[in-house]
């Protein structure tokens, strides 16, 4: 142990939004519950390059008794979280394994064949006292850590990555996004995203699916989730047109199509 300088996060200036364990070449930063925390003393280096990465500066340098930066040790740590995998299916807690493929509420579920016979969603018309109209999901599960990259229903897709929030400010949801699409949904702040990557990934190199849209909501935490996607395809499908659709928290839509770095 000596005094040198490691980061120091104020976890109640933290919003979570993952730009610093971005910038951190090392790995030093994790979002863990929603917040940017400092993995262990030995992966910083103490140069501070996710300093100017936080929006709300909640990242400072301390000079203070910590072990030594240890780029053995580092290099190590970054070979773990690349070889990581999302767990299968049937390994979520509380699901029982089992040739019948693990818990029954995450069994796959195709129903695209029913979607495509409806006739056109209608526009959002309110509340109404009238049978409400049919869903247009076309598949289950969508929770992107239940999906797994081999499924059909992802194979050349018109693919929706979507955070979790981002329905409840849609209206016309239904209408306006599922028709038509395949679904998984995520929340960059409250999951841990390193395995959501890693299934980002798998989804983009499998899948192969015929374009992207993320839909986020305009707080600076879910900014996490488009990152995520955005590395996925620039890395294992590069040809994938994206588009990321930002939603305001009363009102507003802003769509950015991203280039394809090829």
């Amino acid at each position: 142990m000596a005094k040198r300088q490691v980061i120091r996060i104020d976890e109640a200036l933290c919003d979570g939004c993952g730009q610093c364990a971005d910038a951190c070449a090392e790995g030093a930063i994790r979002m863990i519950d929603g917040k940017a925390r400092l993995v262990s003393d030995a992966y910083c280096d103490g140069l501070g390059a996710c300093l100017g990465e936080c929006p709300q500066g909640a990242i400072t340098l301390e000079e203070r008794e910590a072990v030594a930066f240890d780029e053995a040790a580092v290099h190590a740590h970054l070979a773990r979280l690349a070889a990581q995998t999302p767990r299968p299916i049937e390994a979520e807690a509380g699901c029982p394994s089992g040739p019948g493929g693990g818990c029954p509420g995450s069994g796959l579920r195709d129903f695209r064949a029913r979607v495509a016979g409806m006739r056109p969603a209608a526009p959002f018309q309110g509340a109404s006292t009238n049978s409400p109209p049919p869903s247009r999901l076309g598949h289950w599960p969508i929770q992107l850590g239940l999906v797994p990259p081999t499924a059909p229903f992802l194979a050349g897709a018109d693919l929706l990555i979507c955070a979790d929030c981002v329905p409840f400010v849609v209206p016309d949801f239904h209408a306006r996004y599922l028709s038509g699409r395949a679904v998984v949904v995520a929340c960059p702040k409250l999951d841990d995203m390193e395995p959501h990557r890693a299934r980002l990934a798998g989804i983009l190199a499998h899948g192969r699916p015929a374009r992207v849209t993320v839909l986020r909501m305009e707080v600076p935490c879910c900014g996490g989730l488009a990152r995520a996607v955005l590395e996925a395809r620039n890395a294992h499908a590069p040809q994938v047109p994206l588009e990321i659709h930002t939603w305001g928290v009363r009102e507003g839509l802003t769509i950015q199509e991203v280039p394809s770095p090829t």
